[in-house]
């Protein structure tokens, strides 16, 4: 009976909390390949470029959603451990928003993808000629990764 109450409780204080203090949470990954070429997307919906990622669904993990955007984004297969640089809030899209970062150095790609409806353009690019148009939270993370810049919290 203790049991059963302590858990009807807790679904109470979760739900409470879920309400009160929901969060999302996104993924975006800092994919290099061995020449230390960054990968970068452009999207239909919103201008400029972007490390691949997105949001996390209901039930997934942060890596099981990151490797499922790689796939969406860039055919991007891992072939060994992402490794978790930080977590950021990102208070362009709300106060409540996180992305998670991962830098991801194996990996396999048969081919760039086409462009679809939502990836317009994709490519490795190097840290020195980024892209017109890359947003600074991407250029920032890129630049803790490559040069070692001190993290910043805040996402940009």
């Amino acid at each position: 009976m203790r049991r059963k109450y302590e858990y009807l409780l807790r679904r109470v204080f979760h739900s409470y909390f879920l309400l009160a203090r929901g969060m999302t949470l996104g993924v975006r990954a800092v994919v290099l390949d061995r020449d230390n070429r960054v990968f970068l997307v452009r999207h239909s919906y919103v201008s400029g470029w972007y490390l691949p990622g997105g949001g996390v669904d209901l039930g997934e993990t942060m890596e099981a959603a990151m490797r499922r955007e790689l796939k969406e984004e860039g055919d991007i297969d891992l072939t060994g451990q992402a490794v978790l640089h930080g977590i950021f809030l990102n208070s362009h899209v709300s106060r409540r928003d996180h992305v998670a970062v991962y830098v991801v150095r194996e990996f396999s790609q048969e081919r760039l993808p086409e462009p679809n409806h939502e990836i317009i353009e994709c490519g490795f690019f190097a840290s020195s000629a980024l892209p017109e148009g890359t947003t600074p939270g991407t250029r920032l993370r890129i630049a803790e990764v490559l040069e070692g810049r001190p993290q910043i919290a805040t996402w940009r």
